[in-house]
C-alpha cells in the first residue's frame, strides 16, 4: 500500500504532523535510519549542509515514517543531490530558486528558515502551497516547487530499497523486473 503522501498535497503536508504516538520498535527504526542518513563522510555533490537540512525535512514531511521507515531512512535526499548534480543547469537553477523561495516564506511568515520551523509550522507553509487550498498570490511560486519536490520525493522513495520493499508487501512485486526466460539474466 503506498504512504499517505501520494494522495494529495494537503495529506503530504499533514501526514508528518498528525502520526500517531511511535511504538519502541519505530522510534528504534528511525534511531537506525537517523545513524544511515547521515554516515561518516557523505557529503551532498549539489546541495550545500543546509539546502541538504531542508531537503531532508521535506522530504520527511511528505513520506514521514510510520509503521514503514520513511524518506529520510531511504535517503532520499541523497536521491535528489544526485540527480540534481547531474540535471542540465537550468534543472538545478530552477531547484535551488524554490529552496530559497521556501525560505523567504519561512522567514516572511515565521521568522525562521523553513527547517528552523517547528513541525506545526513547516505543516502549515506547505499546507499553504497546496493548490486545491487556493494558494495566495504570495505562495503562489511556491505551489509549483513544492509539486516537484513532492514528485521527487515520491521517485526517490520508491526507487530505493526501502520503497521496493515497501511495494512489495505481500510479494506484489517481483524481485526484479528484468528478462525471466531461460537463459536471459534479470537485472539486479
Amino acid at each position: 500500500m503506498m504512504k499517505g503522501a501520494i494522495g494529495g498535497a494537503t495529506t503530504a503536508a499533514t501526514a508528518g504532523a498528525q502520526r500517531a504516538p511511535q511504538t519502541a520498535p519505530q522510534k528504534a527504526s528511525q534511531r537506525a535510519a537517523q545513524k544511515v542518513a547521515a554516515p561518516e563522510g557523505w557529503k551532498p555533490a549539489f546541495f550545500d549542509s543546509h539546502q541538504n537540512e531542508t531537503v531532508v525535512a521535506l522530504t520527511d514531511l511528505i513520506i514521514p515514517a510510520t509503521d514503514t521507515p520513511g524518506a529520510k531512512a531511504a535517503q532520499v535526499n541523497r536521491s535528489i543531490d544526485l540527480l540534481l548534480n547531474e540535471s542540465p543547469a537550468e534543472a538545478r537553477r530552477k531547484f535551488l530558486q524554490g529552496l530559497a523561495w521556501l525560505d523567504g516564506y519561512a522567514l516572511r511568515t515565521h521568522g525562521a528558515p523553513f527547517v528552523n520551523c517547528s513541525p506545526s509550522q513547516q505543516t502549515a507553509l506547505l499546507q499553504s502551497l497546496d493548490p486545491a487550498g487556493r494558494p495566495s498570490g504570495e505562495a503562489r511560486p511556491g505551489v509549483e516547487f513544492f509539486r516537484e519536490i513532492k514528485g521527487r520525493t515520491v521517485s526517490g522513495y520508491y526507487s530505493s530499497k526501502i520503497g521496493r520493499e515497501e511495494l512489495n508487501k505481500g510479494g506484489r512485486v517481483p524481485a526484479s523486473f528484468g528478462c525471466q526466460h531461460e537463459g536471459h539474466t534479470p537485472a539486479d
